[in-house]
């Protein structure tokens, strides 16, 4: 998957809007701790217009975790004008963002890098 557009096929509400800038796909679970941590992260520069933000409960949508070879929660999955993020992101010397996907949690601090480095 490569185009924002083919998340549809997954039943995702893909709005006109996000195939411009940047989007981050959460995908998680409600059991999942480190994706309680995440989400008001997300949320928070969700508000501050940084990214448009998509989630979805991995529990409810199997088959968008085997699109991307999901096996470990949360995951995030990075677009930019419509397109899977294409260059790895690292923070601090931590290459945290492959193939448009970095699995597990964040601070703050760390997500505003990578959103930056978009």
């Amino acid at each position: 998957m490569t185009n924002i557009e083919e998340l549809k096929k997954f039943g995702l509400d893909i709005t006109e809007d996000m195939k411009q800038g940047k989007v981050i796909l959460d995908i998680y679970t409600t059991w999942c701790g480190p994706c309680r941590f995440l989400s008001p992260l997300l949320e928070k520069l969700k508000e501050e217009g940084l990214i448009k933000l998509l989630k979805e409960d991995l529990d409810q949508n199997r088959p968008l975790g085997e699109k991307f070879g999901i096996t470990a929660i949360p995951t995030l999955v990075f677009f930019n004008n419509g397109e899977l993020l294409n260059h790895p992101i690292e923070v601090q010397g931590q290459l945290l963002v492959r193939n448009g996907i970095m699995v597990g949690a964040a601070g703050e601090q760390v997500l505003r890098e990578i959103v930056d480095n978009m």
